[in-house]
């Protein structure tokens, strides 16, 4: 009896220990961080095949990565140009959302409103690749007041009680609200390095 115990106390031991170790898929963006040892140049070199239609399955991939992190605004294949739409910065509250590559950046994220915005410039080279530049624009929310503060003001109000906020989101827009405060490089380096992977 006592050997029966130990056998079955040593194979769950080692079930335990050999399970199967999955890596996180390229697909979810969410537990894929920027590898400093394998820092990319920007722009990326690209190699293109011999086919006539190997331009368009380079775009087409390049759309689908830019896809994963941005919804898309305007395409233009003959131009080479990819250009997002700004999306809002998920913090630590929203850890499922792809973005915000690091831990600061999360925390900057949850602590005030920022936003990304992505173009992407696709160019031939001179040996039959290509070169892909990918910035990516991040931005400052610039509020006189914060929204919905309540703190110091009286039993009457003298604002609206109904507050609409109707946001168009358009290139002829200007925005006085948002400050540009650089370019984000860890996540220009996240789509640059899962080009060169899957590229």
């Amino acid at each position: 009896m006592r050997k029966y115990v130990w056998v079955v106390l040593g194979g769950a031991m080692a079930i335990s220990t050999t399970g199967c170790v999955v890596l996180p898929s390229a697909e979810n963006p969410v537990f894929i961080r920027p590898d400093p040892a394998m820092a990319v140049e920007n722009p990326v070199w690209l190699p293109l095949g011999s086919e006539p239609e190997a331009y368009g399955r380079v775009f087409e991939q390049i759309l689908d990565i830019v896809d994963d992190y941005f919804e898309i605004s305007y395409t233009n294949r003959y131009a080479g140009r990819i250009e997002t739409f700004p999306r809002i910065s998920p913090g630590f509250e929203q850890f499922w959302r792809p973005g915000s590559p690091d831990a600061y950046q999360r925390l900057e994220a949850t602590l005030q409103t920022i936003r990304h915005r992505g173009a992407i410039l696709i160019e031939p080279a001179h040996d039959g690749g290509v070169f892909v530049h990918v910035t990516i624009f991040k931005e400052l929310e610039d509020l006189p007041r914060p929204t919905r503060a309540t703190a110091g003001s009286a039993a009457f109000r003298s604002d609206n009680t109904v507050e609409r906020q109707f946001e168009v989101i358009d290139q002829t827009v200007f925005e006085p609200n948002w400050i540009p405060i650089g370019r984000d490089g860890p996540l220009e380096q996240l789509i640059l390095q899962r080009l060169k992977k899957c590229l």
